[in-house]
């Protein structure tokens, strides 16, 4: 497994009630490295975050190893079905 997996594994895995659904896909092309992160339903509020504060601090953590490694690192966070995640409210007109 490569630094970047598994530093992301190792970190989510930390923070979940359910470390054994935690899966992570890499996928490497000219863009860079992509990191898909999937995660138990139940588990989504605690990896995003109030406001997506704790997604941006893993992105920003994912973006340091990347610079060490001379790679452009993103993470994907794959909102599973049945997430408790509340959809945004639509803009109402007057």
């Amino acid at each position: 497994m490569v630094s970047d997996q598994k530093f992301l594994e190792e970190l989510v895995k930390s923070i979940v009630d359910h470390p054994d659904d935690v899966k992570i896909d890499r996928k490497v092309d000219e863009m860079g490295v992509l990191l898909t992160l999937h995660v138990n339903a139940a588990d989504m509020g605690q990896v995003v975050g109030r406001q997506g504060v704790t997604a941006k601090a893993i992105r920003t953590l994912l973006r340091i190893i990347g610079v060490k490694n001379n790679a452009r690192v993103n993470l994907k966070i794959e909102e599973p079905e049945g997430s408790t995640r509340m959809p945004r409210p639509e803009a109402s007109s007057m």
